[in-house]
């Protein structure tokens, strides 16, 4: 159907953005046909009452005035709905191309009608979208926050502790296990925060609270390049507002050391 449709637009990991949002930046909208766009482009749910469908372009629309934006300015420049919706859009896009051929047999694929599947007409495989569960950990003890940076940080950041959940493991078993293996200390009482999507490239972000338990912080030179603990009145500089990390350390430094956090703070 030639619906009017906000349109996704990526060329080169970037996402072509028009003036006119809240925050200053929007998607361009409008019907296929009038934009030269194809009418099999994918399909990525709705916004703000309108269809949404992502495509790769190697050039905007004719006629239309724009720029193309890397992924993760979008959250500033055109507000955390916009962030998402084109985070969603880039794990679908990968998704599609990444899967072209069938994983088990090399033959060609063809997307499955009513899911997001790419399917093996050869041999029936069906590949979904990749996600990839990690868990990130705010260790406190009394009025500290143990906050590490890993060297791949803008200069200065700390951030929680994070890491992949492992296959056959259980995110409170990997939670343990990360903070154990990159600071070598023990954790209790592991309360929920709450969960992200991050397209960087296609992880899903879960988010806890910690007691610490024992041990003395050492290091994992491996993954980090320092951690510590810090005053919740007197935090480094943090992880942009973009990133649950900035949201789980906030949340945190808002209250005392007797308060507790309620899930979504």
């Amino acid at each position: 159907m030639d619906e009017i449709s906000w349109w996704l637009l990526r060329r080169e990991n970037q996402f072509f953005v028009v003036e006119g949002g809240p925050s200053g930046k929007t998607f361009p909208a409008g019907r296929a046909s009038e934009l030269g766009l194809p009418a099999t482009a994918l399909s990525i749910g709705a916004w703000r009452g309108r269809p949404c469908r992502a495509v790769e372009v190697s050039a905007p629309p004719a006629g239309i005035s724009g720029e193309f934006s890397p992924l993760r300015p979008l959250y500033g420049a055109a507000g955390a709905e916009a962030f998402a919706l084109a985070g969603r859009a880039s794990e679908l896009l990968d998704w599609q191309k990444n899967h072209r051929f069938c994983g088990h047999c090399g033959a060609s694929t063809v997307r499955k009608s009513g899911e997001f599947a790419m399917a093996c007409p050869a041999c029936g495989l069906l590949a979904y979208p990749r996600i990839s569960p990690a868990v990130m950990v705010l260790v406190e003890r009394g009025d500290d926050l143990l906050l590490a940076r890993s060297p791949h940080f803008k200069p200065g950041v700390f951030s929680a502790l994070a890491g992949f959940v492992e296959a056959g493991e259980t995110v409170e078993q990997c939670a343990a296990r990360e903070v154990r293996e990159e600071v070598r200390i023990e954790v209790a009482n592991l309360r929920y925060f709450r969960s992200q999507p991050w397209p960087f490239p296609n992880s899903l972000m879960i988010a806890f609270f910690a007691d610490y338990a024992s041990g003395e912080i050492t290091p994992d030179p491996a993954e980090i390049e320092a951690a510590g603990w810090f005053p919740r009145k007197a935090l480094p500089p943090l992880p942009d507002h973009a990133s649950i990390a900035h949201h789980l350390i906030e949340a945190a430094a808002r209250r005392n050391k007797q308060g507790r956090p309620r899930g979504g703070g």
